[in-house]
């Protein structure tokens, strides 16, 4: 599924202790790649590091922290110095609340922007400079159909998500020359643990952790862009020059929903 001589030896995968994250390192771990997992909780971090560790006997490094910390990148690197980085996952990134955009806090308001935008753009050029200069590698920008088209309720995680793709298709150009790929996954409806928590199952309509780990593995070399299969149909949909028509349709969409919103 993945060339362990040209993504490894180590992964980084932010968001890496429940859904989509721990699916690709159990996938990377397969191939004989280690990981380096962040997310805030230190315990489901811990407990997904020991059980690949166990059925894999391969390493597994975990750093608890919040991504929004403006020590963020200091730390990464303190865990990652020593050890040679061949694939950047930045799985993280949500919309913690909804509603109307002036009704939120700014702190809620740049939250959501340092998660989505900031985090994966300082990894992308730490790990995307090491990476070039060894003429091998791979970032994986995790996006969501959410930023296709205006999304009413959560306008700034979409407006994010419309950032990462864009970022994403300029960056697979730049790095390409210099022989690391890289790859944007447009995901929508994902049965994680967080949604269980909501109470939220999308049934037929969702895809697993696991599918959006192989979807985002098997299309890694095929950037800049990989729409999971579920999702295809609304992304064209919403790519029409009509951003009008579409905005309205997806305001419309959202605020019928009985979800009321879209998230990864």
């Amino acid at each position: 599924m993945i060339d362990a001589a040209k993504y490894g030896p180590w992964a980084v995968i932010a968001g890496g202790s429940e859904g989509i994250g721990p699916a690709l390192a159990e996938e990377l771990a397969k191939q004989g790649i280690n990981s380096l997992l962040l997310a805030r909780k230190p315990e489901p971090l811990e407990a997904t590091a020991a059980d690949i560790r166990a059925r894999y006997g391969i390493e597994v490094r975990t750093l608890s922290l919040d991504l929004t910390d403006p020590a963020m990148l200091d730390r990464v690197r303190a865990a990652t110095d020593d050890i040679e980085v061949g694939l950047l996952v930045y799985n993280a990134g949500a919309s913690h609340r909804t509603g109307p955009f002036i009704s939120w806090e700014i702190d809620d308001v740049m939250r959501v922007i340092q998660l989505n935008v900031v985090g994966q753009t300082l990894l992308s050029h730490h790990f995307g400079r090491l990476m070039a200069a060894r003429g091998r590698g791979g970032i994986v920008l995790m996006g969501s159909l959410a930023g296709v088209a205006g999304s009413p309720s959560v306008v700034t995680y979409s407006g994010a998500k419309a950032y990462s793709q864009i970022f994403s298709e300029g960056l697979w150009w730049e790095l390409g020359q210099e022989g690391v790929d890289v790859l944007h996954v447009v995901v929508g409806k994902t049965d994680t643990p967080a949604m269980a928590r909501l109470g939220i199952d999308h049934g037929d309509e969702g895809d697993s952790g696991l599918d959006v780990a192989r979807v985002a593995l098997e299309n890694l070399g095929n950037g800049p862009i990989t729409v999971m299969p579920k999702m295809q149909e609304g992304f064209i949909q919403l790519c029409t020059p009509d951003r009008r028509a579409v905005t309205l349709g997806n305001a419309s969409f959202i605020m019928n929903s009985t979800e009321g919103t879209w998230q990864d």
